[in-house]
C-alpha cells in the first residue's frame, strides 16, 4: 500500500542520504560495465557463438566440454595433409607442411590465452556479478522494504488521533527507524567494498594484458621462424597471359617489421636501392649488387639468385621499373630489385 501511494504521489517517502545514493549508482555502473566487458571478452576469445553456448551448457552441467580443434589448428592440419599429398619433397608441399606446423603452434598459443584469461580475468569478473553484486541486490531490496515499513509507520503516526494510538505509533516509528538505519549501514558497508572490487579487477586486467602480450609475442616469434624456414617466397605470381603481374614481396627483418610496414611492399622503399636506382636507370652503365634472398626464376627470361652472392645489374630501355637485368658469368636474366642491395 505504502509503495502504491508513493507511486501515485499520495504519500511521502524517506530519501536515502546522498552518500548512499552515490554508492548505489557506482555499484550499478560497475555491474553494467563489468557485464559488458566480460561478455565481449568471451566473444573475443571464442568468436563462435555455438561453441560459447556449448561451453556454457557443459559448465552448468559441471562437465568438461569435449576437446576439439580450434581454427588455426584445423587450418594447420589441412595444410599438413595437403603438403603430404602434394609431396613433402616439392617446394610447395614442403612449404605447406611448415606453414601447417606454425598454424598448429598458434592454435596451441590460442588455447593457452583462453585458459589463462578465463582463470585470471573472466572468473573474477563473473564472481563479482554472480556473488558480491547479488548480495548487494538482496540487501538493497531489504533496505527498500525497511524504508517502506518506516514510511508506513510515519503515515500511521500522522493519522493517529487518540493518545494511545499515537503512543503505539511513535513506538512503531522508533523500531522501524532503528531497523532502517541498521539496514542502511549494512548496505553502505557492502557498497563501500566496490572500491576494493575496482582495485581487484585492475590487477585482473593487468593479468589479462600480460596473457595477451605473451600470446602476440609467441605468434610473432612463430611467424618469424616460419619466414626464415621458408627463405624467399615464390618469386612472381603469373597472370593468365604469362606476364609477371606482381613484383615479389620483400622479406622483412625483425627490427623493421614494427618500424616500417612499408618495407615489405613491392614499391621498394629501401633507401639503398632507390638511391642508386634512378642513376642506374638513366645511365647505360652497370653496378654490382648483393642478393638479399634466394630467388627461383619463374621462367627462362629470369635469373635464379642465391642469398649473399654478388652479381652485375643494369637497366635496359622500356624495362618494368621493378626489375633489372642481372649477369653472373655468362648467365643473364631479369631480377627483381626488391631482392637486391646495390653496392657502391
Amino acid at each position: 500500500l505504502q509503495f502504491t501511494e508513493e507511486k501515485l504521489g499520495q504519500a511521502e517517502k524517506t530519501e536515502l542520504d546522498a552518500h548512499l545514493e552515490n554508492l548505489l549508482s557506482k555499484a550499478e555502473c560497475t555491474k553494467l560495465w563489468t557485464e559488458k566487458i566480460m561478455k565481449q571478452t568471451e566473444v573475443l576469445l571464442q568468436p563462435n557463438p555455438n561453441a560459447r553456448i556449448e561451453e556454457f551448457v557443459y559448465e552448468k552441467l559441471d562437465r568438461k566440454a569435449p576437446s576439439r580443434m580450434n581454427n588455426p589448428e584445423l587450418l594447420g592440419q589441412y595444410m599438413i595433409d595437403a603438403g603430404n599429398e602434394f609431396g613433402p619433397g616439392t617446394a610447395y608441399g614442403n612449404a605447406l607442411i611448415k606453414c601447417g606446423e606454425t598454424q598448429k603452434r598458434i592454435g596451441t598459443a590460442d588455447r593457452e590465452l583462453i585458459q589463462t584469461s578465463a582463470i585470471n580475468f573472466l572468473t573474477p569478473l563473473r564472481n563479482f556479478i554472480e556473488g558480491d553484486y547479488k548480495t548487494i541486490t538482496k540487501e538493497r531490496k531489504l533496505l527498500q522494504n525497511k524504508r517502506l515499513d518506516l514510511d508506513a509507520a510515519k503515515t500511521r503516526l500522522k493519522k493517529a488521533k487518540v493518545a494511545e494510538a499515537r503512543a503505539a505509533s511513535e513506538q512503531e516509528v522508533r523500531i522501524t527507524q532503528s531497523e532502517f538505519d541498521r539496514q542502511a549501514e549494512i548496505t553502505r558497508l557492502l557498497l563501500e567494498g566496490i572500491s576494493s572490487t575496482h582495485a581487484h579487477h585492475l590487477r585482473c586486467l593487468n593479468d589479462f594484458v600480460e596473457a595477451q602480450m605473451t600470446y602476440y609475442a609467441q605468434c610473432y616469434q612463430y611467424m618469424l621462424d616460419l619466414q626464415k624456414q621458408l627463405g624467399s617466397f615464390p618469386s612472381t605470381f603469373l597472370s593468365n597471359n604469362n606476364q609477371s603481374s606482381t613484383a615479389p614481396v620483400q622479406s622483412v627483418s625483425t627490427p623493421s617489421v614494427l618500424a616500417s610496414a612499408s618495407a615489405s611492399l613491392p614499391s621498394v622503399s629501401n633507401s639503398v636501392i632507390t638511391s642508386g636506382l634512378s642513376e642506374l636507370k638513366s645511365s647505360s652503365g652497370s653496378r654490382k649488387a648483393r642478393v638479399l634472398y634466394d630467388y627461383d626464376a619463374a621462367n627462362s627470361s629470369e635469373l635464379s639468385l642465391l642469398a649473399d652472392e654478388v652479381i652485375t645489374v643494369y637497366s635496359i630501355p622500356g624495362m618494368d621499373s621493378d626489375w633489372l637485368m642481372g649477369e653472373r658469368g655468362n648467365q643473364k636474366g631479369k631480377v627483381p630489385i626488391t631482392y637486391l642491395e646495390l653496392l657502391n
